[in-house]
């Protein structure tokens, strides 16, 4: 016997944040790199329509942590990068956001995809632990981090990415909901 899905009446309706305002976001904050590992949250929004687009360069990476170095060298000749993963991988490279981003004061971007996260809950409610603590993981660290969840997030982007470069510390967009394919 196969379990039937909850009726859509127990599931709650919620909107995500266009895939297209984003990556304009991106732009209009001189992005024109992307590192990236594939992220099941992010890469239909984001990923794939970044791959297609001539005004972004996109460095494939096998690691995480890889793409912190990558990011925080390409910072030193003034090119704006946005290191793309989801939280497992933020988590495995804490130690070279620490010593690349904090110690070394570079401006290491990454748009970071919250796998496992219910659409309808904050992630600090989430049943998935790996979700739950991730912004009090970074909260201890002192590293910036924003979230990008509902339609009009994405309006922040850009000034969170300068502020990262004016004082070369790194910043965390995390994205809680997929964001739509526009």
């Amino acid at each position: 016997m196969v379990a039937s899905p909850l009726p859509t009446e127990c599931t709650p309706q919620v909107k995500h944040p266009s895939g297209a305002a984003i990556i304009a976001a991106i732009k209009a904050a001189g992005v024109g790199e992307i590192v990236a590992l594939p992220d099941i949250v992010t890469s239909d929004g984001l990923l794939w329509p970044i791959s297609r687009d001539p005004e972004f360069r996109l460095t494939r990476i096998c690691k995480e942590d890889e793409g912190v170095s990558i990011c925080g060298a390409m910072s030193y000749n003034g090119t704006r990068a946005i290191l793309m993963m989801q939280q497992t991988g933020l988590m495995d490279s804490l130690n070279a956001i620490r010593a690349i981003g904090v110690d070394y004061e570079l401006p290491v971007v990454m748009m970071v995809g919250l796998q496992g996260k219910e659409p309808h809950l904050h992630p600090d409610q989430s049943a998935s632990y790996g979700v739950r603590i991730i912004r009090p993981v970074l909260d201890a660290m002192e590293l910036s981090h924003s979230l990008i969840e509902w339609p009009g997030d994405e309006a922040h982007i850009p000034q969170a990415i300068e502020v990262a470069y004016a004082t070369s510390r790194p910043h965390i967009f995390l994205v809680g909901r997929a964001p739509e394919a526009s």
